[in-house]
């Protein structure tokens, strides 16, 4: 049986390597081999075990009941080794919501250090190295009990997330990207920032927070398609600007250390939230100086990404975290 698991209103399933083959789906070994062979599994996993139990979609449910699946661990002690499955079968290097889920799913085992830094590795299939390392403690923030994710130092600018057909643009005295499939969509979007942080993101830089498009848009047609286009890789989309697809968000400032930010996942489309949606969307707000580096808060339809910036010598060089969850009923 899945377990689904709910951070910010991003709900992922989490199943161990076990129950995956269990079900007859030939899943190799180690999650390296996993990852390498993936189009062999992955849509029988996502089959299997995101669907909906049949008469409990509720009216206008999603394909799926969850928006994603992270299978692991692949050991049963740290390092410990997982795959995040995106519902359309590809692979993520990393979702903040994911980790933060799945960091839950150790600590309900007794697997979870509870002082230390336990390292989750997740291997995918993508550009850049595999596996993809990420830095997580049990912690307390502000009176509630949850998990920090260090995340490391992003990179910016369009050779960070290997795009082709932008154009340069200044914004707040600051180096942009104009992104013409974006911009042909909508007037407003002509700034642009893209942003690594383990996986691509594109962030578009809006003053005015009535430019921020909704979740109902973004799941309407013509929109939904268009973006997908722009997000996903081949055949889902056209690869560009980035041939392996981009994450897509729309941020602006709506008071000091406050970012409204709206989020269309390669791979999944729209999503109330996502973790590491927002700590590109709080680094992209640092570069253009819409915040300093210390505490920013990322505000998305499904709930408030708490995000620690840390800079030296003018360079951001940490960006962490802060992630609770829930097991759904």
């Amino acid at each position: 049986m899945t377990r689904f698991y709910d951070a910010r209103g991003n709900i992922y399933g989490v199943v161990s390597p076990q129950q995956v083959r269990a079900h007859g789906i030939d899943l190799p070994l180690s999650a390296a081999q996993a990852a390498q062979t993936r189009e062999a599994w992955s849509t029988a996993a996502v089959q299997a075990f995101c669907g909906w139990a049949p008469g409990k979609a509720p009216p206008d449910a999603k394909a799926h009941r969850s928006d994603g699946l992270l299978i692991g661990p692949f050991q049963d002690e740290p390092p410990f080794d997982l795959l995040i499955v995106n519902t359309d079968g590809t692979l993520a290097e990393r979702s903040g919501n994911g980790l933060t889920i799945f960091s839950l799913s150790l600590q309900e085992r007794g697997w979870l250090p509870e002082d230390d830094d336990c390292l989750l590795q997740v291997h995918h299939d993508k550009h850049g190295g595999s596996p993809l390392q990420t830095s997580v403690r049990a912690a307390e923030f502000e009176g509630v009990k949850g998990f920090w994710l260090d995340l490391g130092a992003p990179s910016f600018g369009p050779l960070a997330v290997d795009a082709e057909g932008t154009e340069s643009v200044t914004f707040n005295q600051c180096d942009v990207s104009r992104v013409p499939p974006l911009h042909a969509l909508n007037l407003a979007w002509c700034y642009s920032q893209f942003v690594r942080i383990g996986n691509p993101h594109c962030v578009t830089l809006v003053d005015d927070a009535a430019a921020l498009p909704s979740l109902a848009q973004m799941r309407a047609e013509p929109l939904s398609q268009n973006l997908a286009r722009i997000a996903y890789a081949a055949p889902g989309g056209t690869g560009m600007p980035c041939l392996a697809g981009v994450n897509l968000q729309w941020a602006s400032p709506t008071a000091e250390g406050r970012i409204d930010a709206r989020v269309f996942e390669r791979g999944e489309g729209p999503t109330a939230s996502s973790g590491t949606s927002a700590s590109a969307v709080a680094s992209a707000a640092w570069r253009v100086g819409w915040v300093k580096a210390g505490p920013v808060r990322v505000v998305m339809p499904g709930g408030t990404a708490p995000i620690l910036l840390e800079e030296q010598a003018g360079e951001l060089v940490r960006v962490s975290l802060f992630g609770t969850a829930r097991l759904l009923p």
